[in-house]
């Protein structure tokens, strides 16, 4: 949200890709129509892509979300190289579309040390895009924008604030409760939830009553 948001501000046309992986936490598609709306983007795409038939993931298979904390290893909610994957999909999109710019909302700060979050692999990405497409070849190379990636969760909250966007249109939370709420307690929920507290502001999405308190 906050990435698209900052691609408007910079006078971009905004086309948006949402991809349906079969992932667990579903109600971010909605959440992805929501902001596409809100934000009055110019194409808004839902692409399905049935990610369960690999498996591999938390967030794709049968394997309980983690609530602990966030850790030090990579966790079992990474989705095996699902940026790569979706920075396919997406320039594809972006050459249909006539665009050379590709926004993506990875953070490489406050995260899950997701290996497909790095700067270096953005980077990389890059070099592939300009080698694998007709746009590229023929001079025209994609650039890659990743505005959040050195960013802390708090700065994130506080684009969010400048930009006046409102939170609960977006969706973090891995492993929603039964009734629609933030579980309050996975790895996305609690950096999400600190960087609110962090900021100073006040994260209007709704969490469950059971969620843990963040200092514990």
């Amino acid at each position: 949200m906050v990435t698209a948001a900052l691609a408007r501000e910079r006078g971009h046309e905004v086309h948006a890709l949402t991809i349906d992986y079969g992932q667990r936490h579903v109600r971010e598609l909605e959440s992805a129509r929501v902001i596409a709306e809100k934000l009055e983007v110019a194409r808004h795409v839902e692409l399905p892509l049935d990610l369960r038939k690999f498996g591999g993931s938390a967030l794709t298979a049968d394997i309980d979300v983690p609530k602990d904390g966030v850790g030090d290893d990579i966790p079992v909610t990474y989705v095996p190289a699902r940026n790569l994957v979706f920075l396919a999909l997406t320039t594809a999109f972006a050459e249909t579309s006539a665009s050379r710019d590709i926004f993506i909302g990875v953070n490489a700060l406050d995260y899950s040390g997701y290996p497909d979050c790095r700067p270096e692999f953005i980077a990389s990405f890059a070099e592939t895009a300009r080698l694998g497409t007709k746009q590229g070849v023929e001079g025209a190379p994609f650039t890659i924008h990743a505005p959040l990636q050195h960013m802390s969760k708090a700065d994130i909250a506080r684009e969010c604030h400048r930009l006046g966007l409102d939170p609960a249109w977006s969706w973090s939370c891995y492993d929603p409760t039964a009734d629609g709420l933030a579980c309050g307690a996975c790895d996305s929920c609690r950096l999400r939830r600190k960087g609110f507290e962090d900021a100073g502001l006040v994260d209007t999405s709704a969490y469950s009553k059971d969620a843990p308190a963040l200092t514990e």
